[in-house]
């Protein structure tokens, strides 16, 4: 009983009907989600999945996304994320690499053709896949008709049926593979991060602690997806409280508004962009009295200007930090600080147990507060390793087992930290490493900016930054006037070399919200670095 599935039992011997999800306005509770995953164990292992054997997760938030979660975890077989928004390619390359002999979808779901995409996926990359469980609302799945003909050799069945005869109490144990996430960063194709059921149940005590979900009444608005580590693990935490999460198969900032003004909800996690939605569809001055807690991560939006914005109508956001690697919510900001310390992503872990540190990415020295460096981690939350890849992993990890963050980022007098940058975005210029950030934030201050990215580009004098702008309405472009601007407040070596217009920055929806495709910018500031102008 000392693996996931137990903490889930324990839940449910304890509250019993208390409600653990309200989901379009049913109710599941704690003994219905832990005798619910107990049932999808048992059909499951009929399909003959068990230890150690994948089972691919194409769901948006659902209740049977965390009945099948625990259900892999009672037979010691891991669950493998996919987001709803990935394509053939996306599906194909997770599907095979991870080696899954199940694939669960919900194949209605906000009417995108999920079967139809499967079979655009190369047949090779499907060649382990033995069996597709169909996911429905309101028949079960029963209703999705057949397969398309290159999936024919593949059993279907729907996700009901998977309830209907026994049940598996426990089988998986604390140190068992349990969640697999994709994580970005690589030239190459996604890694594999996989958690130990041991590391998610010691984080998600750990979030619910800081972030207040053990107190009374606390209830978890649950819009994140939970193919990602962010929501992910909000839904863990809220669990492991014992709270009652209010839950979203997609984010409607209107019902989010109506449940958090009422004090339904109490609690949120979110992004930039769902922030921003929210305060722009809740009427009035203070929207929302009874909200206790909003911890968000800035992918788009100036940060400082959304903490000063949400401010002003009494929502006092906290920065945080998270990543697949070492698990969302890792660290946040205090409530009690001022505006500019909360709009910075970091802060303190929520683990009493961790440890971060900043270090050169260089020479490996050990830096003191306030120099910018590599953030290094080590805790309880941190990944069993990179599924199947034991070179990454190990390539991954300090010898005194840190693991490198590829953050950039520095430690603050108090014990926190700031995380300023990834370091692939970092800036060498004037033989300073330079955070984008730092530039970024400058131009915003000006009147006419509304956005601002900063990359790096070569230029026959060496190293430079190239900025991207979005204008304000009714702004008209001058570079010359914003390079000044530039000249007046950074150093020479930190004025770009050019500063271009655009209509939008190139983005990217993920499963934690929406990302500039910094790439993107790169390849277009190369582009430009051909232009003699940019010498100047």
């Amino acid at each position: 009983m000392g693996g996931l599935s137990g903490l889930l039992d324990r839940q449910g011997k304890a509250l019993g009907r208390a409600p653990a999800v309200i989901y379009c306005g049913r109710v599941l509770s704690y003994a219905d989600l832990a005798a619910a995953s107990r049932h999808v164990a048992a059909g499951l292992a009929r399909l003959g999945i068990g230890r150690g054997d994948r089972v691919a997760l194409w769901l948006p938030n659902v209740p049977a996304y965390l009945m099948t979660i625990f259900a892999c975890a009672r037979l010691g077989a891991i669950a493998v994320a996919v987001n709803t928004r990935y394509r053939a390619v996306e599906v194909g390359d997770i599907v095979a690499r991870s080696g899954a002999r199940a694939l669960l979808l919900w194949p209605g779901f906000l009417g995108i053709p999920f079967l139809d995409i499967l079979a655009e996926v190369d047949e090779a990359a499907l060649s382990r896949l033995e069996t597709i469980i169909l996911y429905g609302e309101e028949d079960g799945g029963e209703a999705a008709g057949p397969l398309p003909p290159a999936l024919g050799r593949t059993r279907t069945l729907a996700f009901d049926a998977l309830t209907g005869q026994g049940e598996i109490v426990a089988a998986g144990g604390p140190e068992d593979g349990c969640a697999i996430f994709t994580t970005s960063g690589t030239t190459r194709a996604p890694k594999f991060v996989l958690h130990r059921q041991s590391g998610l149940i010691d984080h998600a005590h750990a979030v619910a602690r800081s972030f207040g979900f053990t107190e009374a009444g606390a209830s978890p608005l649950q819009a994140l997806p939970l193919c990602g580590v962010f929501g992910f693990c909000q839904a863990m935490a809220a669990l492991a409280a014992g709270a009652c999460q209010h839950m979203q198969a997609v984010y409607d900032e209107r019902e989010a508004a109506e449940l958090l003004g009422s004090g339904a909800a109490t609690h949120l996690i979110a992004s930039d962009e769902m922030v921003v939605r929210l305060l722009d569809a809740a009427p009035g001055e203070r929207p929302f009295p009874r909200l206790r807690h909003v911890g968000f991560a800035a992918f788009g939006h100036p940060p400082a200007e959304m903490v000063a914005a949400a401010d002003r109508r009494g929502v006092r956001l906290v920065g945080l930090y998270g990543m697949s690697e070492v698990q969302a919510l890792f660290a946040r900001r205090s409530e009690t600080a001022p505006a500019a310390e909360r709009a910075k992503a970091g802060g303190r872990p929520v683990a009493p147990e961790a440890e971060v540190r900043v270090a050169d990415p260089e020479s490996g020295e050990i830096l003191r507060p306030g120099i910018s460096g590599e953030i290094q981690i080590k805790g309880p939350s941190l990944m069993a390793g990179y599924f199947a890849d034991p070179e990454a992993t190990r390539a991954a990890f300090t010898a005194d087992g840190f693991f490198r963050t590829g953050d950039l980022g520095h430690m603050e007098v108090d014990g926190g930290f700031v995380f300023e940058t990834r370091m692939g975005d970092v800036l060498r210029l004037g033989g300073f490493l330079v955070s984008p950030a730092e530039i970024e934030a400058h131009l915003l201050r000006h009147d006419g900016v509304s956005g601002a990215q900063v990359v790096g580009m070569a230029t026959p004098a060496g190293p430079r930054a190239m900025a991207f702008v979005t204008l304000k309405p009714g702004e008209r472009f001058d570079e010359a006037a914003l390079a000044a601007w530039c000249r007046q407040g950074l150093a020479g070596y930190k004025v770009p070399a050019r500063i271009v217009p655009l209509e939008a920055f190139p983005v990217t929806v993920s499963a934690n919200g929406v990302k500039v495709q910094r790439a993107r910018l790169r390849e277009m500031a190369a582009a430009l670095a051909q232009d003699s102008a940019v010498s100047r």
